[in-house]
């Protein structure tokens, strides 16, 4: 029986392949590239192009791309073939080093904020060799960054390692300060949770909504939804099951450390957890994963569906993007550790991401901001919108000690001096699990709960990265001029507690008291996309983007333009589709009903029976239909008048006050017809049918 330490990894031109691939020399060249980022060598660069096209035509290969992450959210790829032509007219299997450290895709129509005319087409594409190339249907994919002619960039990829490279830089810095010179590289490590619902294809099918948004526009509750909790960690069906082994196997190829999957809370949904890697690893990861699902899905004639919230009324879907820091020697650097040192340099690292989130929460929302997101985002089913911390009990009782110098109750008599007491014992779970928290600290990694499920988890690691570089650079230009070393350190930790404590948030992010907490905290509730994005332009996050060299100016503002494009062109598509159902299929069903219930009504009233039901159904359906024509129009005006609006913030405002509160009202009344509505009459599946399709 084939085992899956067999063919794990089979797909990916790992460590161990090019090991065996390559010379000595070739390898040692191009390991000293992966770990110093240096330019590789192009006569390097042709011994590995030619050891990875064998390596990859022996595994069937035809084609290669450089495999690529737009400012689109999604991948992007262009197949090349290796064959060339010979002087004989045949043709020979060819790829040189230049193919393989450069590409050249067509710029022009990928997002680009006004980095790019339509005119400027050219773009290029440079291999990240700290990535494993690998193939998938028969092309070997080289993970690349993407950039303009003019070398902006114009991906996801680029500003991410922008990002780790500046937060190893600074943590360098602090490390050195605590002695430890063997560290060389220091590195972020995501493990990203995916959530996602399986509903039957050919339920799928009928569905426009489904088809042309990712979520339903339209759908009354079933009798039974998530109510019972049975269906949370419950005995996986069959089919699902099918699905997932499906779905391991294709990952394991491609040595993706997929390692847990259950069913989740609502009814269809379901979750896969990886083991954590290196963050821009898991960036592409979790690409390759949300691709995989879909293709895997389509084999069983299901489809996965990835919108943040597909369904009204039941649990939507997010990623839960575990961060930590590691150093090259083995250290996890959110670690509280056993000695007074480490405990030192533990709590120096916790404040400073304390700091970070309280800084920049306005970046962090801005990284979950979305049009799908935000029917999640404080829904009770997800993190609200409103970013705070949790540290758990124990760790909140040794940041009160430091900061009002009282004795730690497990401590006796004496206080919490950094770098004197020992942290009372923490176990590796030194902290519930606080589910409402957007960021919970779980032991020795944060948990940054608000990632919507479509999302690139690039960039909230992008602006983590960069907020926590900016805060551990502070404390390294205080501490590195410091006479007292011990002292400063605490002085240092203390100031970041009293200064910075009304992030950390305990209790039950879901209760509605939260809110007028956080208020009086001076926390940002930022509850909408519109609401967020603009914070992006705010001077201190441009003066932190440019300063670590993350983004120029003209990045940043093309990001803000895109994301606000973005958000407009979603709202138009979903309220189109709506008018589009409601005008093709909603009026005239109802309207068939209601044709019928006038002949049933007239035939019993010459018959001398009772009409009640008829009378009373039509009332309600001829008022409902009146509101719905009423809201209807209402709709086609406010998209009208919304191309009058030349400015993009006041556009997505607007849609966000008008169009969806007019597709929202439109929406109840339609929901409550279907209650009533004969299932021969109504237009379209159930929810009922959709949520338990796959039997």
């Amino acid at each position: 029986m084939e085992q899956v330490t067999d063919y794990f990894g089979s797909l990916v031109f790992d460590d161990k392949t090019m090991k065996s691939k390559l010379s000595s020399d070739v390898y040692k060249s191009l390991k000293k590239t992966i770990q110093d980022g240096k330019e590789l060598d192009i006569s390097v660069a042709n011994s590995v192009a030619q050891a990875m096209k064998e390596w990859a035509i022996s595994l069937g290969a035809t084609h290669f791309t450089h495999w690529f992450q737009p400012m689109t959210g999604i991948t992007a790829e262009k197949h090349d073939s290796f064959i060339s032509p010979d002087s004989d007219g045949r043709v020979i299997m060819e790829f040189k080093g230049k193919e393989l450290v450069k590409g050249e895709p067509d710029a022009s129509s990928f997002p680009s904020g006004g980095l790019r005319a339509t005119c400027e087409a050219r773009g290029y594409t440079a291999w990240d060799p700290t990535s494993y190339a690998f193939i998938k249907d028969k092309c070997l994919c080289i993970p690349t960054a993407f950039c303009s002619y003019s070398g902006e960039a114009l991906d996801k990829k680029t500003p991410l390692l922008r990002s780790m490279q500046a937060i190893n830089k600074q943590a360098l810095r602090v490390l050195k300060l605590f002695g430890h010179t063997e560290v060389t590289s220091v590195k972020t490590t995501v493990g990203p949770e995916q959530e996602y619902f399986l509903i039957d294809k050919d339920a799928y099918l009928k569905r426009p909504d489904l088809i042309y948004t990712g979520r339903t526009l339209f759908g009354a509750k079933p009798p039974k939804g998530q109510e019972l909790d049975d269906h949370y960690f419950g005995v996986i069906k069959p089919r699902v099951q099918e699905f997932m082994n499906d779905l391991n196997k294709e990952l394991w190829k491609l040595g993706i450390l997929a390692k847990t999957e259950h069913n989740e809370v609502a009814p269809a949904q379901h979750e896969l957890a990886p083991i954590f890697s290196t963050t821009n690893i898991a960036a592409d990861n979790n690409q390759l994963t949300m691709e995989i699902m879909q293709k895997v899905a389509k084999k069983h004639n299901m489809v996965c569906l990835l919108h943040e919230k597909p369904f009204k009324g039941v649990n939507g879907s997010g990623k839960h993007n575990n961060w930590s820091i590691s150093t090259n020697t083995g250290l996890n650097l959110l670690e509280p550790g056993d000695t007074p040192i480490e405990n030192a340099q533990f709590l120096l690292f916790l404040v400073a991401v304390i700091k970070a989130v309280d800084e920049y929460q306005d970046l962090l929302r801005i990284s979950v901001a979305s049009a799908s997101n935000d029917f999640r985002l404080g829904a009770n089913e997800a993190p609200p919108a409103i970013i705070s911390m949790f540290v758990g009990d124990d760790l909140a009782l040794v940041l009160d000690s430091i900061e009002t110098g009282k004795p730690l109750a497990s401590k006796g008599s004496n206080s919490l001096k950094i770098g004197v007491d020992v942290l009372p014992k923490l176990p590796k779970d030194a902290t519930d699990r606080n589910r409402t928290s957007p960021f919970a600290f779980t032991g020795n990694k944060f948990e940054f709960r608000a990632v919507g499920s479509s999302e690139s988890i690039s960039c909230a690691n992008i602006m983590l990265n960069t907020a926590v570089a900016e805060e551990l650079k502070k404390f390294a230009d205080i501490l590195e001029k410091s006479k007292d070393f011990e002292n400063d350190l605490h002085d240092l930790i203390k100031k970041t507690i009293i200064e910075h404590k009304r992030i950390i948030f305990n209790g039950n992010g879901y209760d509605e008291s939260w809110v007028g907490e956080a208020s009086k905290r001076g926390l940002l509730n930022l509850k909408s996309t519109p609401e967020a994005l603009p914070h992006y332009l705010n001077q201190k996050n441009i003066d932190l983007f440019t300063s670590h060299e993350i983004y120029s100016l003209s990045e940043i503002k093309a990001r803000y333009e895109i994301a606000q494009e973005h958000y407009t062109k979603v709202v138009n598509i979903e309220a189109s589709t709506a008018l589009d159902m409601i005008n093709k299929y909603y009026l005239p069903s109802i309207t068939k009903f209601s044709n019928f219930l006038i002949e049933s009504y007239k035939n019993k009233k010459d018959l001398g029976l009772d009409i009640t039901y008829e009378e009373n159904t039509l009332n309600i359906i001829s008022s409902s239909t009146a509101n719905i024509y009423s809201l209807k129009t209402k709709l086609e005006k406010a998209l009208e008048y919304a191309k009058t609006i030349t400015k993009i913030e006041e556009l997505s405002m607007y849609l966000k006050d008008n169009v969806l509160t007019i597709m929202s009202d439109v929406r109840d009344i339609i929901d409550e017809l279907e209650l009533i509505v004969s299932k021969e009459y109504w237009p379209f599946i159930s929810y009922g049918d959709l949520l338990y399709s796959v039997k």
